[in-house]
């Protein structure tokens, strides 16, 4: 049977339900999350893969799209300046795969960046859909700009021959990288997604198997074991156009479904979106290849050599003799959340001696961003 018979048809069908979901879930309120969602045929065999992916050559170029979900605070857009900075200087570095931009902007209204960073304006949640969780906007935002734009990596039309496609299927295929605002990239991204394979982080607090008793509402057991969940969130995660645009709709339902049910929001708390996403990238067999190279926490991960961004999520807090404290405001610190109403200022003072090479790294790239953006605010 040809490529379109067997393959075309199938995804065209999958999307018609997803949008059905989607409008039935926004529109008509909160009905109960609908569980014969397609896709789980396709589950790759074999356990969890971590590992270093090599960097392509030129000729098996593959560019994805880096998107970014914010908001219009003024908390979000400082961070989402540095990123931007960042991304700009090893764009087109030896090495790199990065391609377009595109901020996601779930406010519903243009912001003073439209002019700086490429930005689509995404509508949020309906009035108090996300009980005070800004992160339940993401999905919705992503399910938004999928429909909508235009992404600039579409690297030529499939061929519905199944012989042409084995060969060349990867050269056709568009691939996004989600990121957020903390995320400094340090040095050229590569393509790390291979095929239908995504490539991404894995976050040590993730543990589907820890909570099979609440994953098993979202995740029956007819689609496979727990196992089958990849202990990611959704950023860092490079993974095809096509693969998203299923995954998207189920995300942001499962991640409404999770919050409206009391023992699952509790039992995830503020990773709850994160779960989410790694609940319905399986859902629709998608797996990943965990990458452990692709991302660092500071000031816990220490070294910064070998990744590709440093994400600046926890707050670093150090006496002046290089010692971490911890849960204490130390006399050095770094902490984004100093920094919610107002941008830090140019020039911090560097950590001082004995600290850990990532946070010194950290704070040296965002004094080289805020020195070289313009009508930087201190």
């Amino acid at each position: 049977m040809g490529f379109r018979g067997k393959f075309f048809f199938p995804i065209l069908m999958t999307l018609s339900l997803f949008l059905i979901i989607r409008y039935n879930y926004i529109v008509f309120g909160d009905p109960p999350l609908r569980q014969d969602l397609p896709g789980r045929r396709s589950f790759s065999s074999g356990d969890d893969v971590i590992s270093s992916v090599r960097t392509p050559s030129k000729r098996t170029k593959r560019l994805f799209h880096t998107a970014v979900t914010a908001t219009d605070s003024v908390y979000s857009t400082w961070q989402c300046r540095i990123m931007y900075y960042w991304y700009n200087r090893f764009k087109d570095e030896p090495g790199s795969e990065m391609g377009g931009y595109t901020r996601i902007l779930h406010s519903g209204r243009p912001d003073g960046l439209m002019e700086e960073i490429p930005t689509f304006v995404a509508n949020p949640l309906p009035s108090g859909v996300d009980q005070g969780y800004v992160v339940l906007n993401r999905p919705w935002a992503f399910v938004q700009w999928l429909q909508q734009a235009h992404i600039e990596e579409e690297q030529g039309k499939a061929t519905f021959d199944v012989q042409i496609l084995s060969c060349f299927f990867d050269h056709h295929v568009s691939y996004i990288l989600m990121a957020e605002p903390d995320h400094i990239i340090v040095k050229p991204i590569p393509n790390l997604a291979r095929g239908n394979l995504g490539a991404a982080f894995h976050f040590f607090y993730i543990e589907p198997k820890n909570y099979e008793s609440v994953i098993r509402k979202f995740f029956p057991k007819e689609y496979g074991p727990i196992s089958r969940i990849d202990p990611i969130g959704n950023s860092p995660v490079i993974v095809s156009k096509n693969a998203l645009k299923k995954i998207a709709p189920t995300w942001m339902n499962v991640s409404l479904a999770m919050k409206n049910d009391p023992q699952t929001d509790k039992a995830f708390g503020w990773v709850l979106e994160m779960y989410a996403y790694a609940v319905s990238s399986a859902l629709h067999g998608v797996s990943n290849i965990l990458h452990k190279d692709f991302m660092i926490q500071p000031p816990w991960d220490t070294e910064s050599k070998k990744t590709y961004i440093i994400h600046y999520t926890y707050g670093c807090d150090f006496d002046m003799k290089g010692k971490i404290l911890y849960g204490k405001i130390g006399e050095w610190r770094f902490d984004k959340r100093s920094y919610g109403d107002k941008p830090p200022p140019r020039n911090l003072t560097l950590p001082p001696q004995g600290v850990p090479e990532s946070v010194v790294t950290l704070v040296s790239m965002v004094n080289e961003a805020t020195a070289n953006i313009p009508n930087w605010e201190s």
